[in-house]
């Protein structure tokens, strides 16, 4: 098994746990912090909340599928691996290591930059309406502040190391999470290869 296979391999057996694991301390943390806080476990919800609840995870489970047309589960895991194994080992940035996938600038990375965080953002906030459980909406505040000040940031970083001025420009014309409602001027011909 070569290199790439074998990073692969550990990427598949050891990302999910790794992301379940800080999931579970974020709702563990959630908890916590609603009960020293006094803030209830539920807030009562009326019902076109919950309702809402359904219309936003509907949402968010169609950012995934439309994501996995342009990037499979396991590149996204592979990716994901070899950027914190980077920073573990503190491998410079520009140093592509087993990361060699193309920029993707199509499908749903057309309208935002991270669409995989914004749709596991949406889906936890669904679920929250939906459930009406405080726990949840602390995990997506959670989830936000972690994205937003964390991984987004040095994967913009590492991003803009491995792609340079086509990332930079992309970075410019495309929101991080959330699209923009105005039409961009000169989107329309920027399309990039799929991964």
């Amino acid at each position: 098994m070569g290199s790439a296979g074998r990073t692969r391999r550990a990427a598949l057996l050891v990302v999910p746990p790794i992301v379940a694991l800080l999931l579970t301390a974020l709702c563990v943390l959630g908890y916590l912090l609603c009960g020293a806080m006094g803030i209830p476990l539920r807030l009562r919800l009326p019902l076109p909340f919950r309702v809402l609840g359904l219309l936003v995870l509907a949402v968010g489970f169609g950012v995934y599928i439309w994501l996995w047309r342009y990037r499979s589960p396991a590149d996204i895991l592979v990716s994901t691996y070899v950027s914190w194994t980077k920073i573990l080992r503190g491998v410079p940035r520009e140093k592509p290591a087993e990361r060699s996938e193309p920029l993707v600038v199509t499908g749903p990375h057309r309208h935002v930059r991270h669409p995989l965080y914004a749709a596991a953002m949406l889906l936890v906030a669904g679920w929250w309406l939906l459930l009406d459980y405080t726990v949840l909406l602390v995990l997506a505040a959670s989830m936000f502040l972690w994205f937003n000040f964390v991984v987004a940031p040095f994967e913009e970083r590492e991003l803009a190391a491995l792609f340079g001025r086509e990332y930079e420009a992309y970075a410019k014309r495309t929101p991080r999470f959330v699209p923009s409602l105005r039409r961009r001027a000169g989107t329309d011909a920027v399309s990039g290869p799929p991964v």
